[in-house]
Formats: C-alpha cells, structure tokens, sequence
C-alpha cells in the first residue's frame, strides 16, 4: 500500500510531453528485462546490472528512470518488484486494454495467433474484415465481423485499442472509422501514413522499412570485412 501511495504521487508530476520518445522505448527493454530477472529469482538490481544486460550505461539509466520520480536506494539498488510495478503503471499495463484487429488476411491471422497482445493485458477481443468472403469466419476463436459492426462491437466490448493489418490504399479510410467507435491508440502495420484526430494515439510498424534496415548493417559490416569505406 505504502508503495502505491508513492507511486501515486510521483505520477502526478510527470509531464509526458517532455519525456523523450527514446526514453519511453527503453522502459520497455527495462521491463522486459526485469521480468527476465525476477523469473530467475533476482530480488534486486542495480543501475550497472541493468543496463550492462541491455548494452546501456548505469548513467543511462538512472536519467531515464528520473524523468518517472524517484527509484532504489543508493548502495541499496532496485527492488525487482517494485520497479516492475511502477514501469507497468508507467507503461499503463497495469491494467487490460481491450483490442480490436482490423484485417484477416495472412498477416493479420498470424497475429491472432499470438499469444503475446494477451500476456501484456492487451487481448485481441474481436475481429474486422471488408471481405465478405471472410465476414463469419472464425479464426483463433474469434469471429469475424464486418466493417459495418465496428462502432457497435468496439463499443460493447470496451475496445479502446486497434491493430491495423490491412492493405495500404484501405488503411486511411479504415483508420477515418477507429476514433468514433472509441478507440484510443492504433498499432499500424500497414506502410501507409495515417491521419488520426490527436486524442488517438498511434504507432507504426513497416515490416518491409525494418528489412531494409537489417540489409544496411548485413552490407555495411560486409564491406567493413573487405575495407571498402561506406558512402
């Protein structure tokens, strides 16, 4: 209780809008990383530890965990615990979010079968398709239902959060719909750039850019191996 209280009170001094986005990134990496260290029955954690297992300096980590309060003790470290819980709360998974996914070709089913949207406290609670061939179907137990239903299902189903899984030239117009049916935060996974209202907040993922990444370093280290300065 005593740890909620504090927690509570600290939260009421962050201002999201000066926290950098590289920050909020790495919350997630500690996170994870943490969860690695208290399944292996770690109970505390130093800044160096931390940031030694992600390749980050203790600097590093102290900064970032300044912008959310005050965390440790010196000569002390972290509680695995409550650092886990005041990032969850930090992060808002301490609560479930309902989601919804729009688009049930290929890669929208793969999605489906993750397990991980559900872990987090983020479940995939319904499904949305154009396709009328699709319409009814079940995939991962889950029901495909037409565009037409979107306002209604998501309000239902208390769904403020939405997956795109759909073609580009179909993104944009899909997105128009996500606002007024009370979706609050889109994942994208189509490479289109979308225009939402600024109340929804949304993140990209283009699979095909990511690629293009991984190639520069597999040339760049290639032609490092053979002495050929980059451009």
């Amino acid at each position: 209780m005593e740890f909620a209280r504090v927690c509570s009170r600290h939260m009421d001094f962050i201002r999201p809008e000066l926290i950098p986005d590289p920050t909020v990134r790495r919350m997630s990496l500690y996170l994870r990383q943490l969860e690695v260290f208290r399944t292996d029955g770690r109970v505390t954690v130093s800044s160096k530890q931390l940031g030694e297992s992600l390749g980050l300096t203790d600097a590093q980590v102290r900064k970032d965990l300044t912008y959310f309060g005050s965390f440790g003790q010196p000569g002390v470290g972290y509680s695995v615990d409550e650092i886990i819980t005041r990032i969850r709360r930090v992060l808002g998974t301490d609560k479930t979010w309902n989601a919804i996914l729009v688009g049930a070709g290929n890669l929208g089913r793969a999605l489906l079968s993750y397990g991980g949207f559900e872990a987090k406290g983020m479940p995939i609670v319904a499904v949305f398709d154009a396709s009328e061939n699709k319409v009814g179907a079940t995939i991962a137990g889950r029901t495909v239902h037409a565009m037409s239903e979107l306002k209604s299902v998501c309000e239902a189903m208390h769904a403020k959060l939405a997956i795109l899984a759909v073609p580009a030239e179909a993104a944009q117009e899909v997105a128009a719909q996500l606002a007024p049916a009370g979706i609050k935060g889109v994942l994208n996974f189509s490479p289109a750039r979308l225009s939402l209202p600024p109340t929804v907040a949304l993140q990209s993922v283009d699979l095909a850019m990511q690629l293009e990444q991984v190639t520069f370093q597999v040339s760049l280290n290639a032609m490092t191996r053979a002495g050929v300065r980059h451009p």
